[in-house]
């Protein structure tokens, strides 16, 4: 079963309309509604010095959440009351499966699109964590590449935040939604260049204290030469490491993500710019310069048209799909 529990609070003079919304969807089950319950002192009610509001919680199929989330908006109540949507791990009975059978279209294709634009918005925050961890992902990938070991450039490949971003960004132009722009552009635009100059410093330090090995100095790095190397499957695997990283996103499943966080060099590429400025390996800076801008291109490309084919998609099976 995939299906997620509704929690909507809303002032009395609306629960009816609430109601209706909800009665008319058949991926609807298991509503229920508790009057004059909501008392804290911040909710509806008590701001509009009336009675406490009401509470209405209902099951969803994940087929019909986005339809549902639309008809509430569509009564005002992200300003009126809330709209609180929680995750069901397990759900049994009748009513669930009838509901479940009777939304268009498939579960895991279903496109939420709240639930997207938080997620993605989520993991775009400019916080001190995200630097933190994009600082600490770079100088693992410096101590990666000065030892050639590929090991250590998986480790930072998975440790990197910045597909957040990227997805946050893909987000904003699919719905054009401009305020949701600044955030992932600061996280990126920062934390990328501070990322790099706190790398060079780290490599500058071990290079001064002689702890740079002479392999790296020489250019003798086999198995991590790849990194400051763009080429065409650079382009292939960035490409499909975007779509499988949106898709992860837009059905809830992070194990995929996992993998795409392991496929793309962005983060390696950032350290061995670093790398290479500081032990003026010029040439081998400006490609993994190239490798880090060409990968986060192509991410975000395939992010965009990947959520736009889904989109296109999911509102086709809405309109078209007959009841299971």
């Amino acid at each position: 079963m995939s299906v997620l529990h509704l929690r909507v609070v809303t002032p009395a003079s609306a629960t009816d309309d609430v109601l209706t919304v909800l009665r008319a969807d058949a991926g609807v089950t298991n509503l229920v509604l508790h009057r004059s319950v909501v008392v804290g002192a911040r909710e509806v009610g008590a701001r509009e010095g009336g009675p406490p509001a009401d509470l209405v919680e209902a099951d969803v199929a994940r087929e019909a959440v986005d339809s549902v989330v639309d008809g509430l908006q569509a009564l005002g109540l992200e300003r009126s009351g809330s709209i609180v949507l929680e995750a069901v791990d397990t759900a049994l009975g009748d009513d669930v499966a009838r509901a479940e059978a009777a939304a268009p279209g498939e579960g895991d294709d279903a496109l939420i699109w709240e639930q997207v634009e938080r997620a993605a918005d989520g993991g775009a925050t400019a916080s001190a964590t995200f630097y933190a961890f994009l600082v600490l992902a770079t100088l693992i990938a410096a101590v990666g590449l000065l030892t050639d070991s590929q090991v250590l450039i998986v480790g930072a490949m998975v440790l990197g935040p910045e597909f957040g971003p990227l997805a946050a960004l893909a987000v904003a132009v699919v719905r054009r939604r401009r305020d949701l722009v600044p955030g992932p552009l600061r996280a990126l635009g920062l934390g990328f260049p501070l990322a790099m100059v706190v790398t060079a410093a780290g490599v500058a330090l071990l290079d001064a204290v002689g702890l740079v090995p002479q392999e790296f100095l020489d250019g003798r790095r086999p198995l991590t030469s790849f990194v400051a190397s763009p080429d065409e499957f650079s382009v292939i695997v960035a490409v499909l490491a975007g779509i499988a990283g949106t898709l992860s996103l837009t059905s809830a499943k992070s194990g995929p993500l996992v993998g795409v966080f392991i496929s793309v060099t962005t983060v390696p590429a950032a350290a061995d710019f670093a790398a290479g400025v500081v032990t003026a390996q010029y040439d081998t800076a400006l490609g993994a310069l190239g490798q880090l801008v060409l990968n986060l291109a192509c991410i975000l490309l395939a992010a965009v048209v990947t959520l736009r084919l889904q989109h296109a998609l999911w509102r086709r099976a809405r309109r078209g799909a007959p009841t299971r």
